[in-house]
């Protein structure tokens, strides 16, 4: 049974087939209760106490660094939190998880300080249930990312913050995933669907999907 691939604005996913899995919930209007919560980082726009509260269940598994696992207990969420870094692989509920590391090359906020620094340890995440689905978290095209084996790939293109298009379309060649790529980070924040559109246009018109936002 293939795996449903919602979009839920920025790089905030749904992927529901026997089990529901969120990716940094953000923002939601609604929500089924999920199994597995995966943050990437600890980013208001990423790790969301308030938007968690709305999909916790009664077996909900939350999945974060370190620094947001943190920030959900101090915020009093009331599921199984486990702290996971790059290299880590767990089993949720018949979900693999793999997490991989996501950080900034080339984007910083002041002289010689990134938006996402390497030794803060944010993570993406390689999620298989009927497809490996990797989510790169905030970061630019890192070595790390070679030999990825992935079916769909989320990846930002905004620019700012994450990578911008041209450089999405360079990771997606690097990574090739089997099935086809979906443009994230944009359309919140920073970035628009034009950034998407370009890197459609940039990597593959064949091997990009370009998703409208479920509410």
């Amino acid at each position: 049974m293939p795996t449903k691939v919602d979009w839920l604005g920025h790089d905030s996913f749904r992927l529901s087939n026997e089990v529901v899995v969120y990716i940094d919930p953000w923002k939601l209007t609604n929500g089924d209760a999920a199994d597995l919560i995966l943050i990437t980082h600890e980013h208001y726009d990423h790790c969301s106490p308030d938007d968690v509260r709305k999909i916790l269940g009664p077996s909900t598994v939350i999945l974060a660094n370190a620094a947001s696992i943190k920030l959900l207990e101090e915020a009093g969420i009331e599921a199984e939190l486990r702290v996971v870094k790059a290299g880590d692989k767990s089993e949720v509920a018949g979900v693999f998880i793999e997490v991989l590391p996501a950080y900034n090359i080339d984007k910083f906020r002041s002289p010689g300080v990134p938006f996402h620094p390497r030794e803060s340890n944010h993570n993406g995440y390689v999620v298989t249930i009927s497809e490996r689905i990797y989510h790169t978290g905030d970061s630019d095209l890192i070595p790390e990312m070679k030999g990825v084996a992935c079916d769909i790939l989320l990846i930002p293109v905004s620019g700012t913050y994450v990578m911008t298009a041209e450089e999405a379309a360079e990771a997606s060649r690097v990574i090739n995933p089997r099935e086809f790529a979906i443009p994230m980070h944009y359309g919140e924040i920073v970035g628009t669907e034009d950034d998407a559109l370009r890197f459609k246009d940039l990597f593959s018109s064949e091997k990009v999907r370009i998703l409208s936002k479920t509410i």
